[in-house]
């Protein structure tokens, strides 16, 4: 795939630009397979594709420049903004409203922050567009001392961009290497916006988690349902749950089209452990939406697991981490706990692969890969693990 930002060097993200996409998805099925196949007898699904590019549902990105000339994209070896508005990654939506974005930039007066000087104000634009073509758009601020332009011209960005639902300023004052700060101010009475996938109302807030890829993850979320319809479920834990997607999915019986539930093989009824708040709130009100019979709790996964007892421990596990993995503690909780189950989603396979060998006694029975990432190295694989006699 030809990238006007790759070919004049203003970005190499995309390492495996050079590849057929083809290429691309068998080296990640082989990698994974290679990866995992100590661990035992995997059935893998053929992976899954997504759209070579256009697929990216989240920008993150550093402002540079002037006022007068902002850049949108991300910072050279000398921390000076290099503009990557012409990135082919992301969804048309997105990419159409980085013009308007800058000219607010520069009308509400907001200075990008410089890296080498420690000045300026704006550090990142942080926008993510819905399945239904809904934006949310985050300045990332140094402090509120633009605040007051920022809402005074806000309603000329809502002018320039009619689908922009949700806006905020996020304030990260500390001069570090990190995407956002713990404090956030909403501008509008909307303060989540709705990601529809699969018929349901997923509720996106502010520093809160989704997919990058919004095909993907439906794919993703189906596809977990449908192993888990194979048979009867009747509870089911999705620790790292995010804004609810793996619960809700799994708690509504979401399996095969055309598959028939009875009585025998009903919904699970389904917990979500998250550590944000807003996650959390976000998932029970999808939940009560849906009519899923579904809790959530805000908390850490592993406390969460290590603390309950175990009269109350489910048929099934969930576990979505980042990209560290779940980690020795939880690992060896789910070899020592007795669950049967685990449905594992991971963005990293080596990560996966490191906490397999902490779980002998769970082996992985099927797989598959989801290009998550086409372009990079990177993909989700999806894995069941069944406890071994």
């Amino acid at each position: 795939m030809f990238c006007p930002a790759f070919d004049a060097g203003r970005c190499a993200s995309c390492t495996l630009l050079d590849s057929p996409y083809d290429d691309q998805l068998a080296g990640k099925a082989a990698r994974a397979g290679a990866l995992l196949a100590p661990f035992g007898d995997v059935a893998w699904e053929p992976p899954a594709a997504s759209r070579e590019a256009g697929y990216r549902n989240k920008a993150k990105l550093v402002v540079g420049g002037t006022v007068d000339a902002p850049t949108l994209g991300i910072l050279d070896a000398d921390h000076r903004g290099v503009d990557l508005q012409d990135c082919l990654l992301y969804e048309p939506v997105l990419t159409a409203s980085f013009p308007a974005l800058a000219a607010f930039v520069t009308r509400a007066g907001l200075v990008p922050y410089a890296v080498p000087e420690r000045t300026g104000e704006l550090k990142h634009l942080l926008v993510t567009v819905s399945p239904g073509g809904e934006l949310m758009v985050r300045l990332v601020l140094r402090s509120t001392e633009a605040l007051a332009r920022i809402r005074k011209h806000l309603p000329s960005l809502r002018a320039d961009l009619p689908n922009v639902a949700v806006a905020s300023v996020n304030v990260l004052p500390a001069h570090a290497a990190v995407l956002e700060g713990e404090r956030e101010i909403p501008l509008t009475q909307a303060e989540a916006l709705r990601m529809t996938l699969n018929g349901f109302d997923l509720w996106l807030r502010p520093q809160g988690f989704f997919q990058t890829n919004s095909d993907i993850a439906a794919l993703l979320y189906r596809e977990a349902a449908a192993w888990l319809s194979d048979e009867p479920v009747r509870s089911l834990w999705d620790l790292y749950c995010g804004i609810g997607g793996f619960a809700l999915h799994a708690g509504a019986g979401l399996g095969r089209p055309g598959a028939t539930r009875t009585p025998a093989t009903r919904a699970p009824k389904a917990l979500g452990v998250e550590t944000s708040s807003a996650a959390v709130a976000g998932a029970r009100a999808a939940a009560a939406a849906a009519g899923v019979d579904a809790e959530f709790v805000s908390g850490d996964a592993t406390a969460f697991a290590l603390g309950s007892p175990s009269a109350a421990l489910p048929d099934v596990v969930v576990v979505n981490p980042p990209r560290r993995g779940i980690g020795a503690t939880l690992a060896g909780w789910l070899e020592s706990s007795g669950v049967s189950r685990v449905l594992y989603s991971s963005c990293n396979v080596e990560s996966l692969a490191a906490d397999l060998a902490r779980m002998p006694s769970l082996r992985p029975v099927r797989g598959r890969v989801l290009d998550m990432f086409p372009q990079t190295p990177h993909d989700e694989v999806l894995v069941e693990l069944r406890r071994s006699a």
